[in-house]
Parts: C-alpha cells; structure tokens; sequence
C-alpha cells in the first residue's frame, strides 16, 4: 500500500507566546535535544512502510522556512518526493485534507492511503506508534476512516473524546466538564481525541461528498485555479486566494468524522502530548530537587516548582514558587503555571494593537536566510543579516533608508544602480535612498552582514521589488 505522510503545519501556537509568534508558529518551537516539533513530525511519517511522497499543509509565508526545517533532517531521505500545498490564510483542517486528498488521488490514484498527522504533536512512544499505524492502514484499506484514540491518564478537559468499543467507534464527545472527564476516564471506554487520521484518499473524497459537499467543490475548484510547480523530488501547488477564500472554514471533524458511520478507532498508548501550553512543555525537562524545571542560563535562590526558560540572556530569580518565565529577545512572560492556558489572551491583546510581538521575533526568516534587530531609536535601525549560500535578495529599492552594509564574514555581490561590485570581509558599501539594489552570496559560506539603516521611515514595509526569484510582489 501506498502511504502519504500529510503533516497540516499551521496555526498560531498563542498559548506558547512568546516564543510562538505568528510567522514562528508552534512547530518550529525547538525542543532540548534540538529538534523542533515540525521535524519530529516529519522523521515519525517517514519511519512507517510504504512510504512514497510526503505531503505538508502550510501557508505561504512558512514556505522557505519549513523546507528549512526538512532539509536539517532529511540526509537519509534525500531521493524522497516532499510536496506541499500553501495557503494563501488558513481555513482550518477540512480545506487543508481535502486538498491533499485530492492531490494524493490525483498523483497515486484512490487507494493510496493518507497518514494525517499535526506538525505541533508529540510522540515518545514511537514503537507503539508504528504498530498502530500499521492496524489504521488496515483498516483504512478495507475502507474505513480511521482516527487515532489515545488511552487518558488524567481527566483532561481540553481535549474532545471518543467513545469506543474495540475499534468501533460509538461517538464523538466535545470536550467536557471536568466532572464528565472523571467519569470518561474511569469508565475505561473513553479515548482522547488525538486529531490524527488514516484513510484513503478515495474514501474521504467520497464521504466529504457526502456530509460537506460545499466544502470538497469549493476546494477542488480552488485546485483547478492554483499554481503547480513540480520536479523531479518536488512538487508545490499554490492555492488561489480568490477562489480559497470560497472554501467553507470548518473542521475535519465537524465536516465529516462526526456525521459518518464509516468511521474507526485505533486505541493506542503512545506518549501523546499536543503540547498545548508551557507547563506542557516544561514538564519535558527533568525537575531539580525543588521541582524547578530549567532551560539556559539561569541562577536561582529559594525558587520552587518553576519552569524558567532563558536561550540568550541570564535569568536570575529570588524567592518565587510556581511560575512559569520565558525570556527572548524581545518580550518576557511571566505566568502563574496554574494559569498557563491564558497566556493565549496576552496573544490575542497583541494582535488587535497591531503589535509586532504577536507576528514577528527580533531574528526573522526569510527565503535567503535571516536578518536580526540588534537595536532601533529615532532615525536609524541596525540589524544583523545572514544570506545562504548562493542566495540572492530581491531587486529593490527604499524611498525612505538609506543602508550602509559591512560584510563580516563570506562576500557580497552587490547591485548598487549601475554599479555591480564584489564586498569582501571587513569591507563596506552604501546604498542611498532611491537606489535599485540587489544583495547576493556567490559563496559557499553563510554571508554575514552588519546593515546600519537611516532615514524618516524605517518600517518593512518601505519596499519595492522588481525582481524576485520567490515570487514576492511589493
């Protein structure tokens, strides 16, 4: 049988603020041994028989970052075909599985089988995982849609509930009241919702035509209008936002798993975490002696049952019990652990100001690399750019900033107007305000740049491009 690992890479992580942001979501969160949860995601689908192609959901702008991300992992599996489909906004997990199925089907035919697993999960148990992958692509080749149930050791009342009988599954639960969770867990018939899926690609078509016919003709007209770019181990259909914003926002679970009577459960024990919220992802790292739970350079005196995460700056904390801080460059979270679920609306604050926390982090990616604010005032910003090998900038201009750019290690190839010059090590260049521009590395290093802007405007949005090789419109 034919499997196609499809990872749904989207979604705001805001309960992880600040080190979730909008365009650094949960996935990329990198755990202690260095992995983030979207790679971890990728190795757990590539692991299982029967592999052919991997299939991520994402949106746009998380593109370049998340075959990033692949590519750091990917030795072993260099001659696998990775596709994608990108979202221009997100319209949450029916769109994004219709869409996959529909290409699966298009590329494998039907009967090739869907593994749909989040990006933002973990799994410590991948032996039990794998042995219930197995009995959920059988069951999915004999025509079921199969979700995963995970055996609950504590009433948690976050998560919806699946009533069941072996693999039968006798209903679906929202999540309950914590009184109705007791009850669930105690009964012993009762599995959390995992949110993960296997079913063939024929199947679901048909049972989305079924239970939200709107939602698969609206999105298969969508995949008709959308852009395909394929090679040899790649393919990349870009979603058409005029006809997506069409598409019914609903869930997989609304759409279809709660309305079908073809439906299947594998229970399965398999160290399942969503990983919803830092005391989640605190309880990862070992306690000391007095329950503190530390990440980075941290001191501390008379401090108990803490989770303090700091990765660039020294943290020290005195006579404290209970709370969670977490230190980045730009923005400190301090929260009561028994609160931890409400930092979501510190996120939710920050968008509607229009503040650049709940979007961006000091270090930004983007397709060539990354660039970081290293301090900002009235009239000038100086950042710290990193261009990939054989990278390149788009063709630019500024009406506002003026740059002066410093190479500090690798070289750049510069298009400043007429001129085309080549800046080494140690040496400099200036772009005036009006200038086209283009920044490249002809190199096989990381270019390593100091840009000292200046200028009445200094927003990002200060750009004109006339020519990108990502496809990027002013």
């Amino acid at each position: 049988m034919k499997l196609i690992p499809t990872i749904l890479c989207g979604g705001a992580g805001s309960r992880l603020w600040p080190v979730s942001r909008e365009l650094h979501p949960k996935p990329f969160i990198r755990l202690a041994d260095g992995q983030s949860l979207l790679q971890k995601a990728w190795l757990r689908g590539v692991a299982q028989p029967g592999v052919v192609e991997t299939l991520t959901v994402t949106n746009r702008e998380l593109f370049f970052k998340t075959e990033d991300e692949y590519r750091e992992v990917a030795v072993q599996h260099k001659d696998l075909v990775n596709s994608y489909i990108l979202e221009p906004f997100g319209r949450n997990t029916a769109p994004a599985i219709a869409a996959a199925a529909l290409h699966v089907a298009a590329r494998h035919g039907e009967d090739a089988l869907l593994l749909v697993l989040a990006a933002d999960h973990l799994i410590a148990d991948q032996t039990a995982f794998a042995q219930a992958v197995v009995v959920a692509m059988q069951l999915a080749a004999q025509g079921k849609l199969v979700t995963f149930g995970i055996h609950p050791d504590t009433p948690e009342t976050g998560y919806g509930y699946i009533e069941a009988d072996g693999n039968k599954v006798l209903r679906f639960v929202e999540k309950p009241s914590l009184e109705k969770a007791q009850k669930y867990v105690a009964s012993g018939n009762y599995l959390w919702n995992s949110g993960m899926f296997c079913f063939s690609a024929g199947t679901l078509l048909r049972e989305m035509h079924l239970h939200c016919p709107n939602i698969l003709a609206t999105t298969r007209a969508c995949m008709e209008q959308s852009r395909l770019a394929q090679s040899k181990n790649h393919t990349q259909i870009e979603l058409d936002p005029e006809t997506f914003g069409l598409v019914p926002d609903d869930s997989i679970d609304y759409a279809v798993m709660e309305k079908s009577k073809n439906v299947a459960v594998v229970p399965c024990s398999i160290g399942w975490s969503d990983i919803g919220s830092w005391s989640a992802l605190g309880d990862l790292t070992p306690p000391d002696t007095e329950g503190n739970r530390i990440e980075g350079d941290v001191i501390l005196h008379d401090v108990s049952n803490c989770y303090i995460q700091s990765n660039q700056r020294l943290v020290g904390a005195v006579g404290i019990d209970n709370l969670i801080i977490i230190d980045t460059p730009d923005a400190v979270l301090v929260a009561d652990r028994s609160r931890a679920q409400d930092v979501k609306h510190l996120y939710t604050r920050l968008k509607a100001q229009g503040h650049e926390a709940h979007r961006l982090h000091t270090t930004v990616h983007r397709p060539w690399g990354t660039y970081t604010v290293l301090e900002e005032g009235p009239r000038f910003k100086i950042k710290r750019i990193v261009v990939k090998p054989e990278a390149s900038l788009s063709l630019q201009m500024h009406h506002h900033r003026s740059e002066h750019w410093i190479v500090v290690s690798g070289m750049a190839k510069v298009v400043n107007g007429d001129l085309e010059l080549f800046v080494n090590t140690d040496e400099s260049t200036y772009i005036p305000a009006g200038h086209k521009h283009r920044l490249q590395n002809p190199g096989v290093v990381d270019l390593v740049m100091i840009e000292v802007q200046s200028g009445e405007y200094l927003g990002e949005d200060d750009i004109v491009r006339f020519d990108d090789v990502y496809g990027r419109h002013q």
